[in-house]
């Protein structure tokens, strides 16, 4: 005999592509990783909010990823050891 249960609270999946995610709920997703992320492998608020002045301010930006090289810039600029790929902001000096 198989019993079949109804589960009343809904699972989000975790192990979306981002083609099948909504757009929004990808890129909320993407924030609540960078706020939970270590704080020891974050950078400091101001250094942060520098880092992508660099890429908004760059020609390769779309949607929030670099054209050049593919990566999300939020998350890039988030993390010390992280540096701009294209010489436009650098790893932060203290980790090293």
């Amino acid at each position: 005999m198989v019993i079949v249960m109804e589960i009343e609270s809904k699972r989000i999946c975790r192990k979306c592509l981002t083609r099948d995610m909504d757009r929004n709920a990808y890129f909320d997703n993407l924030h609540t990783y960078i706020e939970n992320m270590d704080e020891e492998l974050k950078v400091e608020k101001p250094l942060y909010e520098e880092r992508l002045s660099h890429c908004q301010a760059c020609d390769l930006l779309l949607d929030g990823m670099c054209r050049a090289c593919g990566c999300y810039v939020e998350l890039r600029a988030a993390m010390r050891k992280n540096d701009c790929p294209y010489g436009k902001w650098k790893a932060a000096k203290d980790i090293f």
